[in-house]
């Protein structure tokens, strides 16, 4: 495993971003280990739902964790507003860092990672390989 500490620009958009960084890097499978930082507005998807709530305004990231794979990403956010109500979620396109986005990534040189229907689910779910 090789850690990697990233920082984002104001206007990024943290699922592209990271995204972005796992083919800069050349990997094809990393965790997102942490991440703080603000964003200027936020599309969440919350548990069960079909499609991304909008947030709107000023938020602070509180956390941010998940798994990045060739095949897309998952990952989930928790984030406060300015009255400091927190609401969190999958993280969809569309959440734009508004100063500062500061994400430590746990790079898996060893591995791959890809997403693969599963019928129990219903979903495409992280199938983890060894390389060979």
């Amino acid at each position: 495993m090789e850690a990697h500490a990233l920082r984002l620009n104001p206007g990024d958009d943290l699922r592209a971003a990271l995204d972005a960084a796992l083919k800069q890097h050349g990997a094809e499978a990393a965790f997102v280990v942490s991440g703080i930082g603000s964003l200027r507005g936020a599309r969440i998807r919350y548990a069960g739902a079909e499609s991304a709530a909008v947030l709107e305004g000023d938020l602070e990231i509180l956390t941010l964790s998940g798994t990045l794979s060739p095949d897309g990403s998952h990952l989930h956010v928790s984030v406060s507003d300015a009255a400091g109500q927190v609401r969190g979620g999958h993280a969809a396109p569309g959440c734009t860092v508004r100063t500062t986005a500061e994400i430590l990534i746990a790079w898996l040189p060893e591995w791959r990672f890809a997403r693969e229907f599963d019928p129990a689910t219903g979903y495409p779910e992280l199938v983890p390989r060894p390389k060979p």
